[in-house]
């Protein structure tokens, strides 16, 4: 049985619909991504799924509750970290999570959690102290205090430099490895590749597809991109003419080769044989941003 089953789900404001008849299902032990552009339903979404707000229609089950009537439950299970989120700028972390931990009824051992995530010496930081990373550390460690069998995380990594991100998905993975199902909100490609099992791929309100990100990808065809420097002037026929190309373009001096088969192979004889060198030389296969422009028509930014 799915731990979390979404059927149907549908929410309008005023005139505008923001979730238009969404359906999925969270498998025990995964981590789920929600994948879309910033207004496309995401936030309702899960906000529904966690109580939060009250769908027009449509049925929700997580862990065998209905979020609504079942909200006080569902409160002691799921842990839930949105993206609006922010404490009182001079509550210390330690407070913080003693006061978080006081709502549960089987908390974790916060002290624990501060250890696990790298916040044992910002213990007496005071909120407005911490670095954008710390905030989003103790984030996950409030999501977390209840003990729960489900963690909803949304927009987790908004604003982060590139380590402190890079730090974040390496706890996201040991919250998984802990046995927490994860539910991950976000609108960045390269963090639903890195970290999710499958995706829903969400786009003004509807399902546009759903699957693992290796499934999504090959959505976009099985095209490759070869981007290179040529130590001499090269003409564009020379590259057209090959059966594997199917357009050749150019930017920033280099020349940026779109292909199927063995493309890389005829591209490196062709230009052995006219003895011109690819310099810098890169391959690029599909990635979730080209899936996103297949399925969608158009680009998530």
């Amino acid at each position: 049985m799915a731990i979390i089953a979404v059927e149907n789900l549908h929410k309008r404001y005023g005139r505008t619909v923001a979730v238009d008849d969404v359906s999925f299902a969270v498998e025990e032990g995964e981590i789920f991504g929600i994948l879309g552009p910033n207004g496309a339903g995401k936030t309702t979404t899960v906000e529904s799924i966690t109580g939060l707000r009250r769908p027009d229609r449509g049925s929700i089950t997580v862990l065998g509750l209905d979020p609504q009537r079942d909200r006080a439950e569902l409160r002691q299970r799921v842990g839930v970290q949105l993206q609006q989120s922010r404490l009182q700028e001079k509550i210390t972390v330690s407070e913080a999570l003693a006061l978080y931990s006081s709502y549960y009824q089987h908390p974790a051992d916060w002290r624990e959690l501060l250890d696990g995530l790298g916040l044992a010496d910002q213990r007496n930081t005071r909120y407005g102290k911490l670095s954008g990373g710390q905030q989003q550390r103790l984030s996950i460690a409030l999501a977390l205090v209840g003990s729960p069998t489900v963690a909803v995380l949304d927009e987790l990594t908004t604003g982060l430099d590139p380590q402190a991100r890079r730090d974040t998905w390496d706890l996201i993975e040991q919250v998984r490895a802990s046995g927490v199902t994860i539910v991950l909100v976000t609108h960045f490609m390269d963090e639903a590749e890195r970290l999710c099992d499958r995706l829903a791929l969400i786009d003004s309100g509807r399902v546009a597809a759903l699957d693992t990100p290796a499934g999504l990808i090959a959505r976009a065809g099985r095209e490759q991109r070869v981007r290179f420097t040529p130590s001499t002037p090269l003409d564009d026929a020379l590259l057209t003419d090959l059966d594997e190309v199917t357009s050749v373009r150019r930017g920033g001096g280099q020349v940026i080769v779109t292909g199927t088969g063995d493309l890389l192979h005829a591209l490196t004889s062709v230009l052995a044989r006219n003895r011109i060198v690819a310099h810098d030389l890169r391959i690029e296969h599909a990635s979730l941003d080209d899936a996103f422009v297949a399925l969608t028509g158009r680009s998530h930014h």
